[in-house]
């Protein structure tokens, strides 16, 4: 903990936010945007400083004291932790949205690329990590061939106990456990869910599983820094006191009254301008394989944030950004044809890495023919950094915006700090689209729908309402 208490160190590991490409005088007048435009939005930033500072102060919004509330919570985690790779081979989390693609995310971003291919030596003795997030039959067999139920701990991920993915996937895994163990199968199940409410605690207490809790003002997509997220990083090894300490820094960053120079602050209404003129797709590109699920984890937050039907008023709005997710380079050779000839719908948002946790040099060869002779004797480090500075030109040259977030490198404190900006430049494009970016009514639809043709009681009016929506034609499908 000696390293995140000093202030040098963490200076160090500052993020760069470069907005140099959504300016106008970079990226021309007709797309750009003013400097002029962004000091019209100065009282409606301070304004929506004052609205999420209130509930925040009304906790309304737990999840932004997060990196100061769990000190507890994770000593247990710890401890928790150190317990299973003692007896457990294998770590499985079973859940959906943000249960499973922040754990995914952090992950990817923080341990070996083919973590679960090394030896449990190399891997620290922690467990294998597996995330069961859907519930295709295939998917689940499968995970039951390379997995021994009797060297597996799972962790049941839903606040309110009554997902249907993840709670179908708990009663599959509670029958198998019973099955191969008896009364044993308990100590193989950890529930993460609400302190009081749902089914799923009502099912942990009378089980007698190992819980952790989601606080009360922590929505599933905003809950990568409370045991949804901290517990399976902890179980794979990964420094989650760093993460928090990150979250920390950025939220002291992110408290700056001075709006215009707030990152997250100044990200949001850049992405809100650019909207009002028709830039409706937000493109999240990590030039780092170790990043690439990062932009799984946005789409989330942005679209289930942001896309809403109505505002604070009840008035039909229908607003959202689209999300997009791209890795770089991968995605110079599929999606940036689009992005630099094709509509100006589009904000890229490059993330890069300054320095790469390894490198691996280019060897010289075929001197004797120049396009491959020129590769030599450099790294693939400069490599691909050479390639996303490239692309950020052929962008702006086509005048479509594009913004950078650096990191120093990839660790513990920079995700941290990555996470909780996002959080919070979602939460401000919330007030300044005059929405609830906290909600997400188009996804109960779905769920309620579900829950009516699968004989869930108490939905009877919405199967009525179901069967009589029109019948499909049949001289319309081929």
């Amino acid at each position: 903990m000696e390293k995140y208490l000093d202030d040098t160190w963490k200076k160090g590991m500052k993020l760069r936010f470069d907005f140099n490409n959504m300016m106008a005088e970079f990226i021309g007048p007709e797309q750009g945007i003013t400097f002029d435009q962004i000091k019209e939005m100065e009282d409606r930033l301070k304004s929506a400083s004052l609205s999420l500072g209130e509930m925040r102060a009304n906790g309304e919004l737990e999840w932004m004291d997060l990196p100061y509330t769990q000190d507890q919570v994770v000593k247990d985690i710890l401890d928790t932790a150190n317990e299973v790779k003692e007896k457990f081979d294998a770590f499985v989390v079973l859940g959906i949205g943000g249960s499973a693609l922040g754990p995914i995310a952090i992950q990817q971003a923080l341990n070996h690329l083919h973590y679960n291919e090394l030896s449990k030596e190399k891997r620290g003795g922690f467990p294998k990590f597996y995330v069961v997030d859907n519930v295709d039959p295939e998917r689940m067999t499968a995970l039951f061939d390379i997995i021994d139920v009797k060297k597996t701990m799972f962790n049941v991920i839903t606040k309110s106990g009554s997902t249907s993915e993840t709670m179908s996937q708990f009663l599959i895994i509670k029958d198998i456990l019973k099955e191969n163990l008896g009364d044993g199968y308990k100590d193989h199940i950890i529930a993460t869910t609400d302190r009081k409410n749902g089914n799923l605690i009502k099912i942990a207490k009378a089980e007698g599983f190992k819980t952790f809790y989601i606080p009360a003002g922590v929505g599933g997509r905003f809950s990568e820094l409370c045991p949804v997220g901290l517990l399976p990083a902890a179980m794979c090894g990964i420094d989650i006191e760093g993460l928090l300490a990150g979250a920390a820094y950025m939220d002291e960053m992110c408290k700056n009254q001075d709006v215009l120079k707030n990152p997250a602050y100044v990200a949001a209404t850049l992405q809100f301008i650019a909207m009002q003129n028709g830039k409706n797709v937000s493109v999240m590109m990590p030039y780092a394989d170790s990043l690439k699920y990062m932009a799984d984890w946005y789409a989330q937050l942005w679209a289930e944030s942001l896309g809403k039907r109505v505002d604070k008023q009840g008035m039909d709005v229908f607003v959202g950004q689209t999300p997009v997710k791209a890795l770089g380079v991968t995605d110079q050779h599929s999606q940036v044809q689009l992005y630099t000839e094709g509509p100006f719908d589009k904000v890229i948002t490059f993330i890069t890495v300054d320095k790469y946790r390894c490198d691996v040099d280019i060897p010289h060869g075929y001197e004797d023919i120049p396009s491959i002779a020129f590769l030599g004797g450099h790294t693939m480090g400069e490599l691909i950094k050479t390639e996303q500075m490239a692309t950020e030109y052929a962008l702006l040259k086509s005048k479509k915006l594009n913004n950078t977030i650096a990191l120093p490198e990839v660790n513990a404190f920079t995700i941290g700090e990555l996470l909780y900006f996002l959080e919070v430049q979602t939460a401000v494009m919330g007030e300044l689209l005059n929405i609830n970016a906290f909600d997400q009514p188009g996804v109960e639809e779905g769920k309620n729908a579900t829950y009516a043709m699968f004989g869930r009681p108490g939905y009877d009016e919405k199967k009525k309402e179901l069967d009589a929506r029109p019948m499909k034609k049949e001289n319309y499908i081929l």
